[in-house]
């Protein structure tokens, strides 16, 4: 069982979070089946965090993530809701009808070809990407009977009875049926945890579980005070003018669930490959050694989820946790509780160049990519930072310069890894309380996470001269962190006079699903308080 982790449950609300959760469970999954050598030292990040220990009702240990999953009517393809690790309750359960029986029974769906490449093939695939349409499509991990909650009101696909609005998913979990249901799971979950932490909830931002993750994180507040909290808000990928609806929705929705979920979370983070959360449309932020479809979910989920697996690790670590409230704590003081996340992917790092080397070439944060939606990092003040580097060598980790050599930086003087980042933070950001972890351990990218990656990468995420490798990338160094940043002031005070301009009452939908107009006004009125919480100056030295 745990073994005296500090548990965490995660729960994944909406579609698109279920595109990212199934990269981010596949991720861990292949951490777990990593080959490693007899001597090796413990893993650096504890399984238990985010797993539970189990048994079948046939005696079959398992292993498999604490999660509650939400998502709509025909969104599992394949995939049974009771998943296929327990076998199926319905046909085990002993019949005590004795009369004549009729079985009525559904057609299966036939499984995804990009599924079937993967579990028959050992990961070779000859499917095209395109022809994944749900995030079950490439999920490898077997899920506890008690993780997927359908919403079966509303559907997945088609124009009819769709989840569009926040007033829909607030209502949601005003329901009996809907609340009951997932206070079970809660329960089931939570009573089986030694040390819980807390929480961290994977939810779209730009659609009808905004209100759900509104709902779900008041009732977490509720009934689990003084646990952590931490919310990633997840839009995906570009939008475009010609769907005014939509893109009017898409407003409505990220705004009230950034007010609702900042003020029931220790901690709220948009994550999203495009650079703006207004109305005006503008294109996707760009890595210089990833080629992703910003229009594909599957490309965009695989970078936010590679970002998550990185800046999550301070409270997944086996030795020395950080817990998520002291997380949340090093980020929010003085009201600040909605932070961004940029990330580094991969790290730029070249054969035979040692992290003070590549740090100096990379420069501040300024070259870290920005994926909040918030625009770049430039001409910004930072109040409080943390930053996870994985993936680099221990020999990597210091200077290797003859004695006598001039030292081309003051990094290139520290004499542990943990020092050198640490003096990369001081130096970039003096005047701002900073966290800082180093690990040994990369990113997994094995298939089914899509190729994104330039040719000049090497197997284990290096930058190559010359002629490209022969063998795929399998694993990367990434640079993550989470910053509590003045550029949210301009963009939760864009979004407010976004809102400001609409004249609500012209989308009567939105309005008729449970949300009024004093509603709105006060929404304005958080996201105006909000924003200004970014304008002071609250360092630690002001």
């Amino acid at each position: 069982m745990a073994g005296g982790a500090r548990e965490v449950l995660t729960l994944q609300l909406g579609h698109f979070a279920g595109f990212v959760g199934a990269h981010w469970w596949n991720q861990q999954d292949a951490a777990l089946c990593a080959p490693s050598e007899a001597a090796a030292p413990p893993a650096e990040l504890c399984p238990d965090v985010l797993y539970r220990a189990g048994r079948t009702p046939h005696g079959r240990e398992t292993y498999t993530p604490r999660l509650i999953l939400m998502d709509l009517k025909g969104s599992l393809s394949s995939l049974k809701q009771e998943g296929g690790l327990y076998g199926d309750a319905q046909l085990d359960a002993a019949i005590a009808w004795q009369g004549k029986l009729t079985t009525h029974k559904e057609e299966l769906c036939p499984k995804n070809p990009y599924l079937q490449d993967l579990r028959s093939a050992e990961g070779v695939l000859s499917s095209d990407e395109s022809s994944v349409r749900v995030w079950s499509d490439f999920l490898r991990v077997h899920l506890h009977p008690r993780s997927i909650c359908m919403i079966h009101k509303y559907n997945h696909d088609g124009e009819a009875g769709r989840l569009e609005a926040f007033g829909q998913g607030e209502s949601i979990l005003k329901e009996p049926r809907y609340l009951e249901e997932l206070e079970d799971r809660l329960h089931f979950y939570v009573e089986e945890c030694d040390f819980l932490q807390g929480f961290q909830i994977l939810c779209d931002l730009h659609n009808g579980f905004s209100g759900v993750g509104a709902k779900a994180t008041e009732l977490l507040q509720d009934e689990y005070s003084g646990r952590g909290i931490i919310t990633w808000g997840l839009l995906p990928g570009p939008y475009s003018l010609r769907e005014p609806q939509k893109n009017v929705f898409r407003l409505l929705n990220t705004a009230f669930g950034l007010v609702h979920m900042s003020a029931h979370s220790s901690l709220v983070c948009p994550l999203s490959l495009g650079r703006s959360l207004g109305l005006r449309p503008e294109p996707p932020v760009t890595f210089p050694h990833l080629q992703y479809d910003a229009t594909l979910p599957f490309h965009c989920a695989a970078v936010l989820a590679t970002t998550l697996d990185t800046v999550t690790v301070p409270y997944r670590l086996r030795s020395s946790p950080v817990s998520m409230a002291h997380l949340a704590d090093l980020l929010n003081f003085s009201g600040k509780k909605v932070v961004t996340a940029a990330a580094t992917i991969p790290f730029p790092l070249v054969p035979g160049q040692s992290l003070p080397d590549a740090l100096v070439q990379l420069g501040g944060p300024a070259a870290w990519t920005p994926l909040s939606a918030c625009g770049g990092p430039c001409g910004t003040r930072c109040f409080a930072l943390s930053v996870v580097l994985r993936g680099l060598d221990g020999a990597r980790h210091t200077s290797r310069l003859a004695p006598g050599t001039a030292l081309p930086s003051p990094l290139h003087a520290c004499t542990t890894g943990e020092d050198v980042l640490a003096q990369y933070l001081q130096q970039q950001e003096p005047r701002v309380r900073s966290s800082a972890h180093l690990l040994l351990a990369p990113c997994n990218v094995v298939p089914p996470y899509p190729r994104l990656f330039s040719p000049s990468l090497s197997q284990h995420g290096l930058v190559l001269d010359g002629s490209p490798p022969g063998a795929a990338v399998e694993s990367i160094p990434v640079l993550g962190a989470l910053c509590s940043s003045s550029t949210l002031s301009q963009t939760l005070g864009d979004l407010a006079r976004d809102l400001s301009t609409l004249d609500v009452r012209r989308w009567a939908s939105f309005l008729d699903a449970g949300v009024e107009q004093a509603d709105v006004e006060e929404a304005l009125e958080e996201l105006g308080s909000l924003a200004q919480c970014y304008r002071g100056g609250d360092s630690l030295t002001d």
